[in-house]
């Protein structure tokens, strides 16, 4: 008999009702590799690069995003330096968001109860995960959080028949996507609550080109509002730089998308508005109206 706790009906029926909902632009999430903050499986030869344990987590993770249907998930090694390199010029990272997570708590315990004719083992896996979603445009971390898993089977024999269990390996993977299952719905949340965002890459003998295309659900005859960004200014409590709102300049409409993958789909475009300076793209943002 196999018991899973924390793993709420409601959290995953409410994750199943993203896949079915209205169609949406799919926003691009980089997942860095996930780290091992625990001992456990530490031994003499142990290799970070090869940490099971987090990349089950990683696996994990990217499964449950991915049967959402609202993201096009970008797998990023060592993107924490990438992130470093980066400094304010994000956007090379080529995310909307990026993940971070570690695994912090792990282990596993045996326990058994002997009778006179009977005698059970128990196996209990827990978990735990950390999650940091940092959002690209502002650099700002905007979801942090922990949570824990759990997982157990039972053997029972009676006159020495029944089952007999050694160490049940699919309990790392089910304690680790119970504690995981607690945090999608709100990783999907955050990254949902703010509308797509796009970026002006060029313009062409009359022709504006965007980022994105049909992978991220960009459609031909969809419109766009361009914006100027907002002047940049110091937070004295924080000592962070804060972005005004941007000032509206005009709307985009679709023509066309070319691009083999979702890092190099671009979508060409008319443009009716203010009039753009070519050599300051870097200026401008997109929003979906």
């Amino acid at each position: 008999m196999r018991k899973l706790f924390i793993v709420m009906l409601a959290m995953m029926m409410t994750v199943t009702s993203f896949a079915q909902g209205e169609k949406t632009l799919k926003r691009k999430v980089a997942i860095g590799r996930f780290t091992n903050e625990t001992q456990y499986a530490k031994g003499v030869f142990y290799e970070k690069e090869n940490d099971p344990i987090a990349k089950q987590a990683l696996d994990i993770l990217s499964a449950k995003l991915a049967a959402s249907g609202k993201f096009i998930l970008l797998e990023r090694d060592g993107l924490e330096e990438l992130v470093a390199e980066a400094g304010s010029d994000m956007q090379q990272v080529g995310a909307d968001y990026i993940i971070l997570g570690s695994v912090t708590k792990f282990g596993r315990k045996v326990e058994g109860d002997h009778g006179v004719f009977t005698e059970t083992k128990t196996q209990t896996v827990e978990a735990g995960v950390s999650i940091r979603l940092v959002e690209v445009a502002t650099g700002l971390i905007i979801y942090s959080e922990e949570a824990s898993g759990y997982a157990e089977t039972t053997s029972k024999q009676t006159l020495g028949y029944g089952g007999t269990s050694s160490y049940d390996a699919t309990l790392s993977d089910e304690a680790i996507s119970a504690a995981m299952t607690q945090l999608v719905e709100n990783i999907i949340n955050k990254c949902m609550d703010k509308p797509w965002r796009g970026y002006l890459l060029s313009i062409e003998d009359g022709s504006y080109i965007i980022s994105g295309g049909k992978s991220q659900g960009i459609e031909e005859g969809a419109t766009f509002v361009l914006y100027k960004k907002g002047k940049m200014v110091k937070n004295p409590q924080t000592g962070m730089d804060v972005e005004l709102p941007g000032t509206k300049l005009g709307t985009l409409t679709v023509l066309s998308s070319v691009g083999d993958t979702p890092e190099t789909e671009i979508s060409f475009c008319t443009y009716e508005g203010t009039e753009l300076q070519a050599n300051e793209l870097s200026n401008y943002y997109i929003l979906e109206k």
